[in-house]
């Protein structure tokens, strides 16, 4: 039962990722067909000439139509077209206002040669003496958003674990951020992880090998059982 326990183990340490990746791909698939499909016109639409249905039509659609409207604005037709299209906007005052945040997010996420995040570090969240992950955004005159001038400040986003897509935004005083020396990418895993996937932990070269996990387990196994009757011995002699 040990064994078989063991090698249960070892495999769902390798369908588990695979099985939630596949899972997570199918779904975003599936979200553009369910969209999208309905709109491409029949003739290109390849359900209609097959006896089954064809996954990622919507999702390929998308990415050939948001390619073309790239080229259109890229020449002086579609830059006319966008900013006839931006001054009519402007005459809206709710639609303008989310116009234009979200046109200023993604031309800043986007944009070529800019880092969502600059570096990661710690601050003291929700008191003094607790500590919480932060992606240092960018770095600012504390003028720059209505505070005294003259303190430079950190803009600092707190995610939420294990969803960091969500969190917090904070204007932090750059004496009070303590950055860390590790990457956006490690600090993002240590979020998604809940702390069990640490920065910079050492895993043995025998332990990244998945297939020997129950040969493994076995020998602690075998190793404890020794362990524990040399101890049994011991408490023997000594009762003698």
């Amino acid at each position: 039962m040990r064994r078989l326990r063991a090698y249960f183990l070892a495999g769902l340490v390798v369908v588990a990722p695979i099985a939630i990746t596949i899972w997570l791909a199918w779904w975003f698939i599936s979200l553009f067909d369910r969209w999208v499909k309905p709109l491409i016109p029949d003739i290109y639409n390849p359900d209609n000439y097959l006896p089954f249905t064809v996954p990622g039509v919507g999702l390929l659609f998308t990415v050939v139509v948001i390619t073309l409207i790239g080229a259109l604005t890229a020449n002086l037709v579609g830059r006319s077209l966008v900013r006839t299209w931006e001054r009519i906007l402007d005459r809206m005052p709710v639609l303008r206002s989310i116009y234009r945040g979200t046109k200023q997010i993604f031309h800043t996420a986007l944009s070529q040669g800019t880092h969502n995040f600059k570096s990661v570090g710690i601050i003291e969240y929700p008191r003094p003496g607790v500590h919480v992950v932060a992606f240092i955004a960018r770095e600012l005159d504390s003028g720059e958003i209505g505070l005294s001038p003259g303190s430079p400040m950190y803009a600092c986003f707190m995610p939420t674990t294990p969803n960091p897509t969500s969190g917090f935004l904070f204007f932090v005083y750059k004496d009070q951020v303590r950055l860390l020396n590790i990457s956006v990418e490690d600090a993002a895993k240590l979020v998604i992880s809940a702390g069990l996937v640490v920065p910079g932990t050492h895993v043995p070269e025998e332990e990244e090998n998945l297939l020997p996990l129950p040969e493994l387990l076995e020998e602690k196994i075998a190793e404890r059982r020794k362990n524990g009757k040399r101890h049994d011995e011991e408490n023997a002699e000594t009762i003698n």
